[in-house]
Parts: C-alpha cells; structure tokens; sequence
C-alpha cells in the first residue's frame, strides 16, 4: 500500500535572530491511509513547525528551504497558494492545540463551519445549514440548531475542542492533523474527544497525524510512533514494540521520567538540561549532553539510523554493530530512592487546616440597576482536613470550584459561609491586619508561572517583595541543615540553591527562563516567607514531562526537609498517585469522595470517581479496567441540578438522585462518599459536602 502524506528531508528554517533556527531538519516520515501516527516530544521539539511546514501556514518568519511534501503523488511544495487553499479543508484539516486562539471571535460557529463548506462545496443555504448541525450532532455538541449560532465564548473548553473537529472534519479530509487535541481539557472530556476522534476515523477511514507529548494518550491512540528531539526524528517504531522496548536513551528517560504510585518512595528520574539552541550546526548526537549513556564518539559524529527490526529505527551511536546493546526496558532506568525525611513525622500529624462546610457564591447581577438576580455557586459546602507535613490532592474537572478553594482559604476569594481554620486561627473572620501578620505560613503557587511573576521585575526583587511586604527576618529562619542567613542576598541565594537554580540567576528577568525555571522561581518565591502550607494549583499541568518529573522532586523533597503540608489541585491522577497522601474528589462546587490515596484510587464507589479514574488514558491498561462512560459537560454552577449534581450524566441514577443530595456513606474512618448506591448515615453531624 502507498503512504497517503510522504515527507523527505524537510528543512524549515525560521529566520529570528542573527542564525536561522533549523524547526524541523532533515525530516522524514511516512503516513498510511486510515493510520493513526504519533508524533511524540517535548515542547520545543520542532512538532507543530513540522504541522505547519505540512499545512504550509508558517508564520512570517518561517521558510521551507528544503525537502518533498506528498500527498499521494502530488508535492504540496510545488503548489501555488491558490491551489493549496484548495488542499487545505478538504483532503488536509488540522486541529489547532488552543481552540479559543483558533476560532473567530466575532463569527458564530455556524458562520465559521459555512467558510469551510462554501470554499469546498457548491451547496444550497439549506443543504449548508443541515450539513452544519450534522457535524456538530456528530461531535457531540448538544442542541446543535440553536448552539450552532452561539459564539466560542459561550461554548466550554471541550464543546470550543469539539467544534474546531467539526470545522476540521466539514472538509471531509483523508487526512487530520490533530496539535495537542486534548492538552487543554480534561481527563473525562479528553476521553470524548478521543473517543470521538477514533469514531469518525473507522467511519471515514481517515489518516490521523497525532501531535502530543502525552504518552498515555498515544498508547489508547497511535499505530505507529514517532520521537521527535531538536528538529529531527530519533526513534520511529509501531506502538506496541515502542512501549515494549523503546530504544533511544531520550524515549527511555522519558518513559523514567513518568510518576506513579510504584514511584512513590523514589525520586523520578530526571533529563537534565534542556533542549539544545536549534541555531547551531551540530557535529554530532543532539542528545549527548543530557544522555546518561553518552560516549565519546556521541559527540563527534552525528548518529546513522539503525533497524532492530524491519519497523523499529533508531539514530543513536549505541545501536551500532560493535557496540549493539538490547533495547532496555522502559521500566529499567535507574531511579534513585528518596532521601528520608530530615524531621521524624508522628504517627498522628497535627491537624494544619480545618476547612468546615466552606461556601463561595458570586452574585449574578443584571439590569440598570444591577439587581442581584442569582449565584454562582462556586464552592457550595465544602469540608476538609489537612494534616501538618501531609499532602491531600482535589481532583475534578475544570469549572468545579478547585482553584476557588484555594484562594478562599488564603482569604484571597472572601468566603460566603463557613470556617476556615489554620491551627488555632479562624481565618474568615480575622480582621486583615492580623490575617495580614499570618499570610507568610500559608502560600500559593499559581498554575501558570508566566503570568504569576512580574515580568519588569528581576528575580531578587520578587523573592525580596514578599519578604519586605510580611517582614521576614532571615536570621530567625533556617531550614534543618542550612546554615542561618544573616541578610536578604544570602537568603535569596539559599532558597535559589533549594529550588535548583544557581544563586547568580536572581539578577535575571522571567523572559529568560525556560517554564520549568519560571515555576521553581515562583516555588522559591512561596518558600521565601517560610511557610507551613503550600497551596499548588495545577503547578505540573503546562510542564514536559521531563520538566514535571524536576517540579515533583522538588516538591516531594522539600515536604520531607521542611515538613511542609500540601493542598495540590490537579487532575493528573498520576501526580496524585505519586505525591498525595489523601485525595479528594470534587463536583459542581462539592466534594463527592475522599480517602488515602489507596482507599480512593484502588476502590473508588462515588460513579464520577470511576468515571474520571477509568478515563485517564493508560500506557498500560489494567485488565480489570472498566470503562465508565460519562456524556455531557458539567452543569453551570449557576443553576446546579436538583438533588445529587452528577446525575444528569450518572449511568446509575435513581429516581431518589433526582430529589435530594445524598447524605454521607463511609466505608472506613477515612473513606466516604455521597451517593444513594450505598448505605446513608443519617446524623447531619457527619454530612460532608
């Protein structure tokens, strides 16, 4: 069979500075009809260059230079822009990796959808209309004819991801390139969209090229696998021998660099340094300097392809006949074991925090006069406990209240109702310059380092700000094996070295860090006010995996030297595996299950918990594994279903679901839930929303 997208030796240079960077260098790569490929790296890479050379929709200051894009036995190279507009739509669609930048935001849907079928298609305004609403039923968008005529900004992130496939597949396109499809958008919504995705591939028989760096996702999705590293392909295999044995040192470190629960006592292994400078020619392995097998002659010449079979390529000096090593296995990189804890824990922790049935409502005002016509009940009778030295994750989709949490125990968000407790302190109705004088025990760290520092500021004045602003004294403050600070500069180096930078960056600005650097900057700048709590919202969800296996260690280590407590927001139940001790699991503004790690993750009985942990997409799948299927988006909280929340989308929903919320079920002195399916306790004292 002949491929449908052949590439050979692409070169797309990118003219920004005083060298061209070489985006994609001497790329090659074969597509089959109705295949699913992956194309698999970290950020940087050269992955949506390589889309864009493919789509010929670079920016300004990119060029091809070199290389043959066929599709079939035509060259999209040799095309003018008039006949490629022709291609794009129709037999090549692409799926843009952040939807709100995509869509048009002054066009409806149905507006953005009718371009594609009009530049393609010689139909009636009739035709044009039902063709519409049958490729956003077929996406899965709900009351498609009045929805069609809504703009983005009334659709949520995953019905925006759903509709840009709709705009994709309007073309009915043999092939589709999908750029991080599901980067942005939760576990349950991303297993739709791949659900989807593989629907309409069966049905159309189309070709799928993957962009991802999730390798979870390309193990539920890909044939085939392609590893991509500073612009060009380094190992290319089927997925099943990939997963089995992948052969290149970059595919086995980042195999090593994954966290999970077997990994809980160890530190994940780390790829030191980052993506080298694409600016450069290079004489030899682009890897070597952060390869832990590298040799000599890794940097003196550049590595040649090698078969270990006929399907599995590799480029890399190991694989050479007189030096032929087996493929390892990805389990088998070495990872070394956590240090103990500098500070002996109890066996019963002090309890840190006290959160008891915690209320967040914003008004909804409308009229000239602003007359306060409802609530958004973002947070709606939340309990919970944190322990000194202990981490409990909060689970739960985007739009479920996690990150309103946070910053209402901070005060940061001024609670509607209820009590949050921080040791002795009631902190709700503290008045602020006395909460003021306690803001430096309790910290947060925002999910996205780019817009959390200030980026007119060097990195010394951010550390001292927060300093100066709560009137720390380093010379009262040492963590255990330091020795005491006597000045803010030293102080500043210090907590620089404990997040894994070199004292002389303080001198710096955030532009010139990579993301990772940025977020230990924003850690340093949490630590620099010695704190007992560390509230992390989604600190890993932007992050490379190898970046995030650095973020976790750094976290991990400094609870077990400084004895911090975490609350940890995300929905990346492979953190939580490997970090959390306890984890709550929240909906629609509150909590529906909570237990240790084991109790929740292994046995979990509230039907949205299931649902969320049997959509996480897994290298290797569980035998036991049940899918649990979850239709729909989350309800607004401002109208929130009567009676239990979830039960518009519960496959096992009772008439009594409908009626009223349902009280506590415990099934050991940590894990509870509230769902009908199980016995009730009915002393409201144990209610726990």
């Amino acid at each position: 069979m002949n491929p449908l997208l052949a590439i050979e030796d692409l070169e797309t240079l990118l003219h920004t500075g005083n060298a061209p960077v070489r985006a994609v260098d001497g790329l090659t790569l074969n597509i089959m009809p109705g295949e699913t490929f992956a194309l698999l790296g970290e950020s940087g890479s050269g992955k949506s260059m390589t889309a864009l050379s493919i789509m010929r929709l670079l920016p300004d200051v990119g060029e091809i230079v070199a290389g043959h894009i066929r599709i079939d036995d035509t060259d999209l190279l040799q095309l003018p822009e008039t006949t490629m507009r022709k291609i794009r739509g129709k037999r090549i669609s692409m799926i843009f990796q952040e939807p709100m930048l995509s869509l048009n935001p002054v066009l409806t849907i149905a507006e953005q959808i009718e371009e594609v079928l009009k530049q393609h298609f010689n139909l009636s305004r009739q035709a044009i209309d039902t063709r519409i609403r049958e490729l956003l039923e077929q996406v899965g968008i709900p009351d498609a004819p009045h929805r069609m005529h809504e703009y983005p900004f009334q659709f949520s992130g995953g019905m925006k991801q759903r509709a840009m496939i709709a705009m994709a597949l309007a073309g009915e396109p043999e092939l589709l390139i999908a750029d991080e499809p599901t980067t942005a958008l939760d576990v349950t919504i991303q297993a739709q969209v791949l659900e989807l995705m593989r629907n309409i591939q069966q049905r159309n028989h189309m070709a799928i090229l993957l962009i991802t760096h999730d390798l979870g996702v390309v193990a539920e999705m890909a044939q085939r696998v392609a590893v991509m590293y500073a612009g060009e392909i380094v190992e290319v295999a089927p997925r099943d021998a990939f997963f089995d044995h992948p052969a290149h040192p970059y595919s086995q470190q980042l195999f090593a660099s994954l966290p999970g629960k077997h990994k809980r006592d160890q530190s994940l292994t780390v790829i030191q340094g980052a993506v080298p400078s694409l600016a450069q020619q290079f004489s030899g392995c682009r890897f070597a300097d952060r390869c832990n097998q590298a040799m000599d002659i890794c940097r003196q010449a550049i590595p040649q392809w090698h078969a270990i079979t006929d399907e599995h390529l590799v480029r890399c000096h190991l694989l050479n006949d007189e030096r032929r090593q087996p493929p390892a296995q990805a389990s088998a990189a070495p990872v070394p074991q956590m240090a103990k804890n500098a500070q002996p824990t109890s066996v019963n922790p002090a309890v840190l925090l006290q959160v008891t049935d915690l209320k967040v409502h914003f008004p909804i005002r409308e009229g000239l006069f602003k007359r306060t016509v409802g609530h958004v009940k973002a947070v709606d009778g939340v309990s919970l406990t944190i322990a000194a030295g202990k981490t409990l994750a909060l689970v739960g989709e985007s739009g479920c209240g996690k990150t309103t949490i946070g910053k209402s125990i901070l005060q940061l968000i001024k609670p509607t109702g209820g009590s949050v407790r921080f040791k002795e302190h009631e902190l709700v109705s503290l008045p602020r310059p006395r909460l003021r004088q306690l803001r430096s025990h309790f910290q947060i760290i925002f999910q996205d380092p780019y817009s959390s520092l200030n980026p007119r500021m060097r990195i010394i004045d951010i550390l001292e700000e927060g300093m100066n602003a709560l009137g720390v004294d380093p010379s009262r403050h040492s963590a255990p094996g330091d020795s005491p600070a006597t000045s803010k500069h030293e102080e500043i180096d210090a907590l620089l070295q404990r997040v894994g930078l070199p004292a002389e960056v303080k001198w710096r600005f955030p532009h010139e860090f990579s993301g990772g650097q940025r977020q230990r900057i924003a850690i340093a700048r949490a630590l620099a006010v010695h704190p007992e709590l560390l509230i992390c919202d989604e600190p890993t969800s932007a992050l490379d995996v190898s970046v995030q296996a650095q973020i976790l260690n750094l976290l991990k280590s400094l609870q077990k030297n400084l004895g911090l407590a975490f609350l940890f927001i995300t929905h990346n139940i492979a953190v939580v595996e490997y970090l959390a001790d306890e984890v709550a699991v929240m909906y629609l503004g509150r909590i529906v299950e909570r237990g240790r790690i084991d109790e929740v993750l292994s046995d979990p009985k509230h039907p949205y918990t299931q649902a969320l942990l049997s959509s996480v997409p897994q290298i290797t799948p569980h035998p036991d594994r049940r899918a649990v299927p979850v239709t729909g988006d989350l309800p607004s909280p401002a109208s929130p279903p009567a009676g239990c929340h979830f039960h518009p989308r519960c496959p096992h929903a009772m008439p009594i679901c409908r009626q009223s919320y349902p009280p506590v079920s415990s099934f050991s002195t940590t894990h509870t839930t509230h769902c009908y399916l199980y016995p009730q306790e009915h002393d409201s004292n144990q209610y726990e929303h």
